[in-house]
């Protein structure tokens, strides 16, 4: 088990549309479970921390990389000046969009997959539940971003930013005390059905811990030690 690891983050894929300098404040400000060197000319930078934390940042920045390349996209098809299209913009983050209009206030929060599918599970009344707000999910692979919305009904402005705090506070908790197994099931003793029995069977007895079943795995989530005892429940 790594209880630190160290990456170096090469950020000068951003330096076209962000402010280098403000971006990495940002990122300091949002991830203080992390620790981040000095920004080197070349655009690297080497950052440390836990392996969930560090693979939500790399998540995040792939997903911000890959909206970069679809804005490229669009600006080539349009008939925007040379000069605009250079210009640089102050850091905007994709998980605190703040936008006004005639549908109401908007936010999008940003989260693991497996965060978000242990949320839905043992929090969904508490967080994902509102009739104030309007809560729609898109999950692409690791990340599942979450879109929210003000009811129109709804007078409260300030209602769907202490939703998202609430969602952003909890899945921080999340990330500090949840661990992931993975039980493959190819060429397993066992065969696939009885092993997803067992394991619906053993459930039982741990309330805390979400079983995930996919065709050619089945993920466990929950804290290290429940995992854990789940696991060798399972496998004895």
């Amino acid at each position: 088990v790594f209880s630190s690891v160290s990456s170096v983050l090469d950020m000068s894929v951003f330096k076209d549309k962000f402010v280098l300098e403000d971006l990495i404040e940002e990122l300091k400000k949002e991830n203080t479970a992390l620790t981040f060197g000095p920004l080197q000319s070349n655009g690297h930078i080497s950052v440390q921390g836990s392996f969930p934390a560090i693979k939500l940042l790399r998540d995040f920045l792939l997903l911000k990389a890959k909206s970069l390349s679809e804005d490229k996209n669009e600006e080539s098809k349009s008939n925007q000046s040379p000069k605009k299209r250079q210009q640089k913009h102050r850091l905007t983050r994709e998980t605190n969009k703040f936008v006004h209009g005639a549908e109401g206030e908007k936010q999008v929060v940003i989260l693991d997959t497996d965060i978000y599918h242990y949320m839905k599970h043992f929090f969904s009344k508490e967080l994902l539940t509102n009739t104030d707000v309007v809560i729609s999910d898109v999950t692409d692979g690791d990340i599942t971003t979450l879109h929210l919305q003000k009811a129109r009904s709804r007078p409260d402005a300030g209602q769907v930013l202490r939703v998202k705090e609430k969602i952003e506070n909890q899945s921080m908790k999340l990330l500090n005390s949840l661990r992931k197994e993975r039980i493959y099931l190819e060429g397993c003793t066992r065969d696939k059905k009885k092993y997803r029995l067992v394991c619906e069977s053993v459930k039982s007895c741990y309330h805390k811990v979400l079983v995930v079943p996919y065709d050619t795995h089945i993920d466990v989530i929950g804290s290290s030690s429940e995992v854990f005892q789940f696991t060798q429940e399972v496998n004895k």
